[in-house]
C-alpha cells in the first residue's frame, strides 16, 4: 500500500515532471520496470548529454519518482511505481464523484 502523497509532495512531482526531458526519462524508466536502466543507456536512447540527463535524474530523484541503486559498476535508475501510484491517487482522488462510469474505483 502507497503512502498517501500531500498537496506539497505532489506539487514537486508535477514541477519535476514539467519538463520534457524529464517527463521523456520517466516514461522510460515506467516502461522499462523494476530493473532500471544505467544513466549511458537513459543518455543514449534520449540522446541527452550525460550532464544534462545527471540533472534531471536528481530532479526526478528529488521528487521521489526515481530510485537508483548499484549493480557492480553501474548506477540503474527505476521509477518508483508506489510514488507514481500516489502522485495519481491524490490527482484522481476527488474524480468524478456521483458518476459512476467516470469513477477511477468503478
Amino acid at each position: 500500500m502507497e503512502a498517501k502523497l500531500g498537496s506539497e509532495e505532489a506539487v514537486k512531482a508535477l514541477a519535476a515532471l514539467a519538463q520534457g526531458s524529464r517527463l521523456a526519462i520517466f516514461r522510460l524508466l515506467v516502461r522499462q520496470g523494476a530493473d532500471g536502466l544505467p544513466a549511458g543507456t537513459i543518455a543514449k536512447t534520449l540522446d541527452i548529454p550525460l550532464a544534462t540527463l545527471s540533472f534531471h535524474l536528481q530532479q526526478l530523484s528529488q521528487a521521489g519518482l526515481v530510485s537508483s541503486s548499484r549493480d557492480g559498476r553501474y548506477i540503474l535508475y527505476a521509477a518508483n511505481y508506489d510514488q507514481m501510484n500516489s502522485l495519481i491517487a491524490y490527482l484522481s482522488e476527488n474524480c468524478c464523484r456521483g458518476v459512476d462510469d467516470l469513477s477511477p474505483n468503478s
